[in-house]
């Protein structure tokens, strides 16, 4: 039954991954006709910088009750998101033209540089109604383009223009009740729906499901203006071309901004609200990404069926079939992997650092796994902002006892049984990742601080992050290696010699071969990769998670076959040194995905501008391949492991 219900989820994930699946990240909000809505704001992002600033940076309209943080979790703050509320306020289905907001006061010097900094710099506004981001379209060359948020300005011959009149459309889906369970895809939904103000079976109520916008520069007449309060109507007509520009920023002269909004009824149900974002384009490449990789799995993997039977199992059977006198002839003759065996299991150099690195690479490829598959399900939806990261960082924790156990474990293996150092080992495992990641993120934190940017870390969050490691972490990982001390370590097969076997002269050096094995991962990857780092750097939205998973799963069982056959190569030509040669024959995919990231840089992020932005990119890109390297470096180290133990307790050996 359990491997049934294992086939019926795969079979799920790949229906599901050719869609943006996902469980709706809350439930509906219904409004009656006349009920408030109040638009949010969230960071002036750039994918020409990539370091976001605060809305109010800028001189905005700010609301009449003053700016306030809306609830944020700790996944938002660490991507940077500071959400807050806006002088934007609708009535639901009451259509509105020329709403007067404010003027600014007359640009100074400096707000005048940072307008046209701001301008030049590509910034997007990113406006939120009802947890949907504002989407904006274009036609380019035929093609409809769709964008979230909208550009602060624009620069035409020289001079700059500032978008100061947004034109909104909401589209509503009419609330109905006896249809509600179709609406929801639940027999009870009607009972859990918070409802709005006025309630009544009788009353039409609407619920939001799309935001568009389409942002002008629109000259006001100074002398209208004066007079004018937020909210009221502007006197004169607002002509919204979304091809001209008219409202050009000079220093000392203040900008007036306006909005209109239209209410539209929409067939969109509030479920497919977030269809418009997650429009999967591209979905072939994936499925040519996922046949790639078979194609390489399916080679190594005959790769390894020739070692397996015709080799390994060959040379046991010729072996156990000869008499006594024939086996001592033999064991004289001996040649390949066979003559190691009195120094296979000989300890490696920097033991407790490999065991360090193998359980930390358990510990990220086990939250890798469990988020991606989390995700693939839809628990984690592109409406709950955050919970990406809220949720890898929790797993993250939670492994920290399979990384104590395995790290402990694998130690005391290599030191045939001895308790020693084992809480020593434990509390590295528990600091050698996320020092290097604290590390390597405070250093950009301090670029960030130096630019004002809300990308930075605040302080207090540091010292969560802090908390939380210390007090969870750092906890379950010694845990962890107390039940690693505890449990009987693995029993070698075969004795170790006193004296180390000379090593003889290779034809060409074994690292050339470790580097070359990481090119077969990071053809089964680089397909997804491209879609991962547009999604990072481009602002797009991935959710194609389904695809993800099973990419995942191709590239755990290419980085096992790999390292394995490449173990028993060295093994062929004499080299007993195999331990950190299996851990970097898979894990040298990292090098691979760094130099990727660089071409990215290169030729994806041409107008990536300064070295404070390049640095940025490739700090936290150098932060990415850290992890990657760590979780399929322990793939291709433990599949080693158990190949070599399994190879030479087979062959009766003395």
């Amino acid at each position: 039954m359990g491997s049934f219900g294992i086939w019926v989820l795969a079979i799920f994930l790949i229906f599901q991954s050719g869609y943006g699946f996902y469980l709706p990240g809350s439930y509906p909000h219904k409004y009656v006709i006349g009920d408030p809505l109040s638009v949010k704001v969230n960071s002036l992002t750039s994918i020409d910088t990539e370091m976001p600033f605060s809305y109010y940076s800028l001189p905005f309209c700010k609301p009449p009750e003053g700016v306030k943080d809306s609830a944020e979790n700790l996944g938002e703050l660490l991507m940077g998101d500071r959400i807050e509320n806006s002088p934007y306020r609708f009535k639901m289905y009451s259509n509105e033209t020329e709403i007067f907001l404010c003027q600014s006061e007359k640009l100074s010097a400096d707000d005048y540089m940072l307008l046209k900094k701001r301008i030049d710099e590509m910034y997007q506004v990113n406006l939120i109604l009802e947890n949907l981001p504002a989407m904006r379209y274009s036609v380019k060359d035929g093609f409809l383009l769709r964008w979230t948020g909208y550009p602060v300005g624009v620069k035409v011959d020289d001079a700059y223009y500032v978008f100061n009149h947004l034109k909104f459309k909401v589209l509503v889906h009419k609330y109905e009740e006896t249809n509600m369970e179709n609406v929801m895809g639940t027999g009870d939904a009607a009972g859990v729906i918070p409802g709005g103000s006025k309630l009544g079976s009788d009353v039409p109520g609407y619920m939001v499901v799309g935001f568009e916008v389409v942002p002008c520069s629109f000259m006001h007449e100074g002398n209208l203006v004066k007079k004018l309060k937020m909210y009221d109507r502007y006197p004169s007509p607002v002509k919204c071309e979304a091809t001209t520009v008219s409202m050009p920023i000079k220093e000392g002269v203040p900008v007036a901004f306006t909005y209109e909004v239209a209410f539209e009824e929409s067939d969109i149900k509030w479920p497919s609200r977030w269809d418009a974002y997650l429009k999967m384009e591209g979905s072939k490449v994936h499925w040519f990404s996922i046949l790639n990789s078979l194609m390489v799995i399916t080679f190594l993997a005959g790769i390894v069926l020739v070692i397996f039977l015709r080799t390994v199992r060959r040379d046991l059977t010729r072996y156990e079939e000869l008499d006594k006198e024939s086996q001592a002839q033999m064991n004289e003759e001996l040649s390949g992997w066979k003559l190691v065996v009195g120094d296979v299991f000989r300890a490696p150099t920097n033991p407790a650092l490999l065991c360090i690195m193998v359980g930390d690479g358990v510990q990220i490829l086990g939250m890798g796994l469990v988020t991606i598959l989390f995700a693939a399900l839809g628990f984690m939806s592109p409406a709950s902002r955050g919970t990406l990261i809220t949720g890898m960082l929790f797993f993250y924790m939670i492994l920290g006892i399979a990384a104590g156990y395995v790290a402990v474990r694998l130690w005391r293996t290599i030191s045939y049984g001895d308790h020693k150092g084992w809480a020593s080992v434990a509390w590295k495992a528990a600091c050698f990742f996320p020092g290097i990641a604290f590390l390597i993120l405070t250093t950009l934190n301090f670029l960030l601080w130096g630019s004002h940017s809300t990308g930075a870390i605040p302080f207090s969050l540091f010292v969560i992050l802090l908390l939380l490691w210390f007090c969870i972490s750092v906890p379950l990982t010694l845990i962890g290696g107390y039940f690693g001390a505890k449990a009987p370590h693995i029993e070698y097969p075969v004795r170790t010699n006193q004296i180390p076997r000379e090593i003889p002269a290779q034809k060409y050096p074994s690292w050339l071969l470790v580097l070359g094995a990481g090119t077969l991962p990071f053809g089964t990857l680089f397909i997804e990769l491209f879609f991962i780092m547009s999604s990072i750097w481009m602002g797009r939205v991935y959710y194609v998670f389904g695809f993800l998973l099973i990419v995942m799963v191709l590239l755990v069982v290419v980085c096992a076959e790999v390292s394995l056959v490449l173990t028993y190569m060295h093994l062929c030509v004499e080299d007993w040194k195999w331990w950190w040669k299996s851990f970097f024959a898979s894990g040298s995919v990292a090098i691979y995905i760094f130099l990727y990231s660089v071409n990215y840089l290169v030729f994806d992020l041409k107008s990536l501008s300064g070295p404070v932005s390049a640095t940025l990119y490739l700090g936290y890109s150098l932060f990415m391949v850290l992890a990657i390297m760590l979780a399929t470096g322990t793939i291709g180290f433990l599949s080693s492991f158990w190949f070599v133990h399994y190879l030479f307790s087979s062959v009766k050996l003395d």
